[in-house]
């Protein structure tokens, strides 16, 4: 589906970033993959060899230095020809109250979040025009719609995300790129795995289909956004989370 595409994934070395990076690699796209470590990159890309995914390398450039991830993008412009693919997964969640939610935390939250995906999606736009068109794709959540119990800065950083998205769809579709956002509900990673227990279980229980997602539904999602498939969706915040309403 995604053949001699060029995709760069932030967040691509767990979780819903890592079984979207190797569905892309599946389907044919070259992958550059994302991480925050060198150490997180290149155990993730030890694993996807595991299973014989060679078209994917990896970077953990600092997604707030605006200039950084400009260079690295002509870098990988030039190796490959074009980019056609961004899709912004790296992210952080929050579950402490306001009240004990200092404003450092709830900074770092937004700079990861929502300031990261800025800098990407500025830098990503000049290559994308250059090539007559792209698609950008930003991971939301369940919560952008409906809040949760703890941890604002979370949920803040998601309605955001919404924004940016729709927004920008609108501005950049007479280049011909499309931009939608994937909105998980609880999905089985490691992010909701360190939520706590009366976070969690409320939610579980407002899914019809009766169990949590698992990151491969996720990256179906994005597969489907990112192909040809989806040439005339753009502006859409699609949910994947099992009908789950709060």
């Amino acid at each position: 589906m995604l053949k001699g595409k060029v995709a760069i994934i932030t967040g691509g070395t767990r979780g819903i970033g890592y079984e979207t990076s190797k569905l892309f690699a599946q389907n044919g796209a070259q992958v550059i993959l994302f991480g925050s470590r060198e150490e997180t990159v290149n155990k993730a890309l030890e694993e996807l060899k595991k299973d014989n995914i060679s078209n994917v390398e990896g970077y953990y450039p600092n997604l707030n230095n605006y200039e950084e991830i400009e260079n690295l993008f002509t870098s990988i412009k030039e190796k490959y020809g074009h980019i056609d693919i961004l899709i912004n997964n790296a992210g952080i969640s929050a579950s402490k109250p306001i009240e004990d939610t200092s404003l450092d935390e709830f900074n770092r939250i937004m700079n990861i979040n929502v300031n990261a995906m800025f800098c990407t999606t500025k830098a990503i736009i000049p290559f994308m025009k250059e090539n007559n068109g792209g698609c950008i794709l930003n991971t939301s959540s369940m919560v952008s719609l409906y809040g949760q119990p703890s941890g604002v800065g979370y949920p803040a950083s998601k309605f955001a995300v919404n924004g940016f998205t729709k927004s920008l769809a609108r501005e950049l579709g007479k280049y011909n790129i499309r931009v939608n956002a994937v909105a998980p509900g609880i999905t089985n990673t490691d992010m909701v795995s360190n939520l706590p227990k009366e976070v969690i279980e409320p939610l579980i229980r407002t899914i019809p289909l009766g169990r949590i997602g698992e990151p491969i539904d996720v990256a179906n999602a994005f597969l489907y956004l990112a192909s040809d498939m989806a040439n005339y969706v753009t502006g859409t915040i699609l949910s994947v989370d099992g009908a789950a309403r709060s």
